[in-house]
């Protein structure tokens, strides 16, 4: 089987890097947002044409939709957090949180996760706002969270290379290890719920065993520099890592086999850091963000040899 990809769109529009990305229900719908305080929805149907949701001053790490409600949550670093309603595109409620940046934003079951720079985890009613729980674990950055709803887990990477795994009920610690040489800045459940992956910024790509409790199952070095993001394929068979090293790798998920190298060289790809992906099942397509202000959307084909 050989992996081919073609590079179908280039997306300008932010005037600073663009850091995150969001999926909806719907395919080919997706925001962006970066350091210009703009968040951007996009329609892979018409890719070249973005709309401007909202703006807020301080830039954004995070943001995360919210499809019961058609809501969209937006973490403003050093200002918290806005839930803009995607019908009328107004903001509906906000909340003033920690000063310092948000990094990731997690919906599950009415509850909103956020991970803070200050190495905070608070839990949060969707509804409300109010805080259900906050622990804080390490005087380092949570990163990043992902949630295994089969185990009942969410999974925090931190910037003191470790990861922790919390109880998605009571929130109580469960596992607490250190997973790398440096900070750990996406954590990623396998389809299957039976795996976690992680990747950091020690360039690290690693696939840790759930049910083992969280023992290492294997290791690679994946990149050149720090791994920025992990996002599965739609039909979870295989993933893809972007770098600082401005590459976006393709891999097989039960192997960790790399399959494919996407570069500027090869494949006119991203000339610095890419920073988050979004592989979506809208034609298969995956959409990239740079430190370069610039979206690509690739078309990924697997052909027999």
């Amino acid at each position: 089987m050989k992996v081919h990809v073609e590079k179908i769109a280039s997306l300008s529009g932010h005037r600073d890097c663009v850091y995150t990305l969001e999926g909806t229900d719907k395919p080919n719908i997706f925001f962006s947002a970066g350091g210009d305080g703009m968040v951007v929805k996009w329609d892979l149907t018409t890719p070249d044409i973005g709309k401007l949701v909202v703006t807020v001053p301080k830039s954004i790490y995070a943001i995360c939709h919210v499809a019961r409600y058609n809501h969209l949550v937006v973490g403003q670093n050093f200002e918290g957090i806005h839930i803009i309603d995607l019908e009328s595109n107004k903001e509906i409620k906000s909340l003033k949180t920690e000063n310092t940046s948000i990094f990731d934003l997690q919906f599950f079951e009415d509850k909103l996760l956020v991970a803070f720079g200050n190495g905070l985890i608070s839990v949060l009613d969707y509804n409300s706002l109010e805080t259900k729980f906050k622990v804080k674990l390490s005087e380092k950055s949570a990163r990043c969270i992902s949630i295994n709803k089969a185990c009942g887990e969410f999974a925090v990477g931190y910037s003191d290379n470790y990861i922790r795994v919390f109880d998605l009920k009571d929130f109580k610690l469960k596992y607490e290890f250190l997973a790398h040489e440096n900070s750990v800045f996406t954590v990623k459940y396998s389809s299957d719920s039976k795996f976690l992956f992680s990747g950091s910024r020690d360039a690290r790509l690693k696939k840790w065993d759930v049910f083992n409790g969280y023992s290492l199952e294997n290791s690679v070095v994946a990149h050149m520099y720090a791994i920025n993001n992990l996002s599965l394929s739609p039909d979870f068979s295989h993933f893809v890592t972007c770098s600082m090293d401005k590459t976006i790798k393709l891999w097989n998920e039960e192997e960790m086999k790399l399959l494919k190298v996407i570069d500027k060289a090869r494949h006119a790809g991203h000339g610095t850091s890419v920073n988050k992906l979004l592989w979506t099942s809208y034609e298969n397509q995956l959409i990239s963000c740079s430190d370069d202000k610039m979206l690509a959307v690739w078309k990924i084909e697997f052909r027999e040899s």
